[in-house]
């Protein structure tokens, strides 16, 4: 693919839909956790078990994506077609919803972590085609920038799902309605289902490359790659996915054991917990549209301005959804300030995605610390301000593990979307410490998570050096 190719944006923009889908459910699951625990009489570990059902389908999607893949003798992606393997994860996914049916009406908690875990084994392989493809439909220079523009897709779910679960759940935040509803849990997403049919169709049929190009190597990095048959011989990709497992690790765990916190130590009820958690992935919405401003192609004057004003616009979706949910919006005025911080920060890394990488996890470190040692809505601040600092973490590890991988490329991302699973064990595993300790200080677990990412960004251009790649084929200019 030529260096100067322009984004194709009639291809990316159906593409980004399915992100959308992604963002909608993993947020969501964050309501139904306390929800669950509440119906079905669960402890903080056991309520987990929403994130592990949902996490732990991304592993075993992408186990039988090699499996299928060796038993056919060829890449399974590369044998059907990019565009089929979409449409295919769709409709699996579509059947996953189908399940809340049976689970609803049989209020069957079981039933309810097996609905939501074939719904991820569709989002398995969606995601381990559109991440490449997103970076691939235009210059590589600045993929990455593309796959958090498609992050900003995935974010306006995330901030759009927990309202609308709490809405079917609760009704209105002014109708004043705190009793549980498994039932009405199935009609938003059999809903989303359906929403899944028909996007599976429209892609079937969309523009969209079946065998997109792969950018070529250089020579120095193909002779010291030309040994390497495997993705697994590429240690950016090997330290990649354990980055990935732990940052997948700390964004889900920080939003998933949220209500509780606000529960157990700041009264809240369930209801009145929903827009805190739409403000969590409102904040990776916040984040990655500052992040994606150079997608754009402007000039640097235009994409500077672009850079404060893209932020502060996803923060006003953000108030408007909660003011047409019936939310105060007060509380969240202050939020505009620690926005501030995060543009400032990302302008500071001038591009550099594994500086990116460095300054964003030494800043979580410090919320998470922030939020441990202080109380009331400090704390909550502290905690819902990880959502910056991850929201740029994802496109700028994934092309960093990625990058120089070649042929091994579609086998690599596979790997890299396997350790997906982080998100469901880290917040399982912070469960279990919330029901040892404290809820409090359970978030240990998220500044562990982040000490190993400030690692991952000193270690993998030294990596990338050796091979004979420059970080400037993996600009990230943003952070993403």
């Amino acid at each position: 693919m030529s260096q100067s190719q322009k984004t194709n944006w009639g291809q990316f923009i159906p593409l980004v839909t399915v992100f959308f889908f992604w963002g909608f459910v993993a947020a969501s699951n964050d309501i139904l956790i306390p929800v669950f625990k509440k119906a079905f009489d669960l402890s903080q570990g056991q309520s987990q078990f929403v994130s592990l059902a949902f996490y732990i389908a991304y592993t075993v999607g992408s186990v039988i994506y090699m499996i299928i893949s060796m038993i056919m003798g060829k890449d399974l992606i590369n044998k059907i077609g990019y565009k089929n393997s979409l449409s295919l994860g769709l409709l699996i996914s579509a059947l996953g919803t189908l399940l809340f049916i049976p689970a609803a009406n049989l209020e069957s908690y079981p039933l309810m972590l097996s609905g939501l875990f074939t719904v991820a084994l569709g989002f398995s392989l969606q995601q381990t085609v559109a991440n490449p493809l997103a970076i691939a439909l235009g210059n590589p220079n600045t993929g990455s920038q593309r796959l958090t523009l498609a992050g900003g897709i995935n974010n306006l779910g995330t901030t759009i799902g927990p309202l609308i679960v709490a809405y079917a759940i609760f009704g209105s935040a002014s109708d004043g309605n705190t009793e549980l509803s498994i039932e009405s849990v199935k009609i938003p997403y059999l809903c989303l289902g359906l929403a899944f049919l028909i996007v599976a169709i429209f892609l079937k049929f969309s523009s969209l490359p079946s065998h997109p190009d792969q950018e070529e190597e250089t020579e120095e990095s193909a002779a010291n790659n030309k040994d390497r048959s495997s993705a697994l011989k590429y240690p950016q990709l090997v330290l990649g996915m354990i980055a990935i497992f732990l940052y997948v690790g700390v964004e889900v765990s920080t939003a998933s054991n949220l209500p509780d916190y606000m529960e157990k130590e700041l009264g809240f009820t369930i209801a009145q917990v929903a827009p805190y958690v739409s403000l969590y992935w409102a904040s990776m919405m916040i984040g990655r549209w500052g992040g994606a401003a150079e997608a754009f192609g402007l000039d640097k004057s235009k994409t500077m301005i672009l850079k404060f004003v893209a932020p502060y616009l996803a923060f006003g979706v953000f108030l408007l959804v909660n003011l047409i949910a019936g939310h105060e919006l007060q509380p969240f005025y202050f939020y505009a300030i620690i926005i501030l911080v995060l543009i400032l920060a990302d302008i500071s890394t001038k591009g550099n995605p594994a500086r990116m990488i460095l300054t964003f996890s030494v800043i979580g470190i410090i919320a998470l610390l922030i939020g441990m040692n202080t109380s009331g809505l400090v704390s909550v601040y502290a905690i819902t301000s990880v959502g910056l600092f991850c929201s740029t973490l994802w496109p700028c590890i994934f092309a960093l593990a990625i990058n120089g991988l070649g042929k091994n490329t579609s086998q690599g991302s596979s790997f890299l979307i396997m350790m997906i699973m982080g998100g469901g064990i880290v917040s399982y595993l912070q469960g279990i410490l919330a029901d040892k300790t404290s809820i409090h200080f359970s978030y240990i677990a998220g500044v562990i998570c982040f000490a190993y990412l400030v690692f991952y960004a000193l270690i993998s251009p030294v990596l990338l050096k050796k091979q004979g790649i420059s970080l400037s084929n993996v600009k990230s200019e943003g952070g993403h």
